[in-house]
């Protein structure tokens, strides 16, 4: 059992020595790598070998050490250091957009112009729709009917257009007003349209009518007789009354022989 309890301590002691040599890094110093590095970074020492770099990069060797990256981050640094006002005064703009553009959402997320409007552009469109569906009653063709359902549905995505759109609520109220304005319009226009089919049909229906009255042509005659009858009875009787006057004045007598 002691014997079992030491081979474990030992075991362990091997694996931790194992461990402990498997985490140690070797340094190996390399003079031109960080040569190489340094002239990079910071322009400072020389690249070697200077063989290598003579036969197969000259053109960099040349100008390692002035293009190296510290002048760059050196310039790059000055330059946003001179930008710090600009930046504050694009934050401070941005800022203050940022409160006017929330009060604009809050202005344009709720249409209180359709609240106001709302009842106005639905009487309109009511109308329209009454007097589109007397277009067949009144004599229309369906062609015409379905030319004046167009405009209806020209109408009606306006206003779905207007409802959807990112506006201000002043210049909502505008279109509401326009759309409510031209429907009238476009409904006057209608009216004329139904009155003159009306005209058009009583006109029609009444030179179709196929039973005529006959002319009483007897009555006519009788009523013409009477009335020459009457004509000729008051002639006699004025011609009577002048004759009594003067009728034995001029009357004549015959003998008989």
């Amino acid at each position: 059992m002691e014997m079992k309890r030491t081979m474990t301590l030992l075991a362990a002691a091997v694996l931790a020595a194992h461990a402990a040599h498997a985490q140690y890094v070797t340094y190996n110093h390399d003079s031109p790598k960080q040569n190489q590095i340094t002239v990079m970074e910071t322009g400072a020492g020389s690249l070697s070998p200077d063989l290598y770099y003579l036969l197969l990069h000259n053109k960099y060797k040349k100008t390692a050490a002035t293009k190296n990256k510290l002048s760059f981050r050196t310039l790059a640094g000055v330059n946003l250091y001179n930008q710090t006002d600009e930046a504050k005064a694009i934050d401070s703009a941005l800022v203050k957009r940022a409160g006017i553009e929330a009060l604009n959402i809050a202005d344009r997320q709720v249409d209180l112009a359709w609240l106001a409007e709302g009842d106005k552009v639905d009487g309109q469109m009511e109308r329209f729709r009454s007097n589109i569906d007397r277009i067949l009653l009144c004599g229309g063709t369906p062609d015409e009917r379905e030319r004046w359902e167009e405009y209806y549905q020209v109408y009606r995505c306006a206003i779905n257009a207007t409802k959807d759109a990112y506006m201000p609520n002043a210049q909502r109220k505008k279109e509401y007003l326009r759309i409510s304005e031209d429907i009238a319009r476009q409904n006057e226009t209608l009216v004329l349209y139904l009155a003159r089919r009306q005209n058009a049909t009583v006109t029609e229906s009444l030179l179709s009518v196929q039973e005529v009255q006959p002319i009483d042509k007897g009555s006519i005659l009788r009523g013409a007789m009477e009335r020459w009858n009457e004509s000729r009875y008051a002639v006699r009787g004025s011609q009577t009354e002048d004759g009594g006057i003067s009728g034995n004045e001029g009357e004549e007598t015959v003998e008989r022989n």
